[in-house]
């Protein structure tokens, strides 16, 4: 019996490669919500990257789901308790664009310290204003990262190899672990006190929602600067863009919005605000990675094997965790 699959964001040619070989693979994408649930009845797995919204409504009409796999990390855009309710996997690939996650995020504090995409635009409308744009060394600054997870440890590495002071805040990392990477682990108002320069590296979950705002934007330095390569949302768009207009926060990068594309955010008319449209995991290897990544999981599942990056592992039942149990 050949499966059914259907992938409904573009997905690298290596990845579906791989399903083709086992499975019948439909690529549809840019499909509505309205689209989506009435088609996805006849498949028996679903891959998505950031762009698919599942919601309870399209899981609960997908009736021979056993799979849901997102090429890619984050898993805000699909509905975990919907399907976990259903008993479906989901799965994702995590690893896949960590390094590339991780030098964008360089990339933007670099550029934010050097105002570096502000003056290239300025000399090609013929200006030559080299005191309007004087930057920050990296040398020796704090940098206070938010989420010391894969991302957030690789950050640190290259930052502390540029000789910049780190100090972090995650409640799920040992101080011995921080410790071993040169990072002190702190609680997050001492982190937002103390750091010259912040860049957040969690999901997009309740607890994270806007945990950058007025108020703790209130409790930073005055001229610190922002980075936003994880979620949309994870900042507040519109306590960080009174902030900039103040002078209390010099300026910010932000890869990610709360709404995508960021029609009307208060981020985009700022020049102090460095914006890439989700460019974090868009490097040819990165998509070829979580590609073949979240393919194999899919085979590995629909053929009656466990998934590696199950994300509803805890909430699944019990005759199915047994899928996850050598990676458990």
């Amino acid at each position: 019996m050949r499966y059914r699959v259907l992938v409904s964001d573009p997905l690298a040619e290596e990845g579906l490669d791989i399903l083709r070989e086992f499975c019948d693979v439909d690529v549809n994408t840019g499909l509505t919500e309205d689209q989506l649930a009435g088609t996805i009845g006849d498949y028996d797995a679903l891959l998505v990257r950031s762009g698919t919204q599942v919601t309870a409504r399209v899981i609960d009409a997908g009736t021979r789901l056993k799979f849901i796999g997102r090429a890619g990390a984050g898993v805000d855009n699909i509905d975990i308790e919907a399907a976990t309710r259903r008993g479906i996997i989901v799965a994702n690939a995590p690893e896949g664009n960590t390094l590339a996650a991780t030098e964008h995020t360089m990339a933007m504090m670099l550029s934010l310290a050097r105002n570096i995409p502000q003056a290239s635009a300025s000399l090609k409308r013929g200006e030559w204003k080299r005191s309007k744009f004087m930057g920050i060394e990296l040398n020796d600054k704090v940098l206070g990262i938010v989420g010391l997870g894969r991302i957030g440890t690789e950050v640190a590495r290259r930052a502390r190899a540029m000789e910049m002071k780190c100090i972090a805040y995650d409640p799920f990392i040992s101080k011995e672990r921080a410790a071993n990477l040169g990072v002190e682990l702190v609680a997050l108002d001492d982190l937002f006190r103390r750091s010259d320069i912040i860049t957040v590296h969690t999901p997009l979950i309740k607890e994270t929602r806007h945990v950058v705002n007025a108020k703790t934007i209130a409790t930073m330095r005055d001229g610190v600067r922002l980075i936003n390569c994880a979620r949309g949302g994870i900042i507040d768009e519109e306590a960080l863009a009174d902030a900039i207009r103040s002078g209390k926060v010099a300026g910010a990068a932000v890869d990610v919005f709360e709404s995508e594309p960021p029609t009307d955010s208060p981020l985009l008319g700022l020049d102090q605000v460095i914006c890439t449209p989700h460019l974090g995991a868009s490097t040819v290897e990165a998509q070829k990675n979580v590609a073949t990544s979240v393919a194999n999981q899919c085979i590995s599942v629909l053929s009656g094997g466990p998934a590696k990056y199950v994300v509803n592992a805890p909430m699944i039942p019990v005759e199915q965790q047994a899928l996850m149990e050598p990676y458990a």
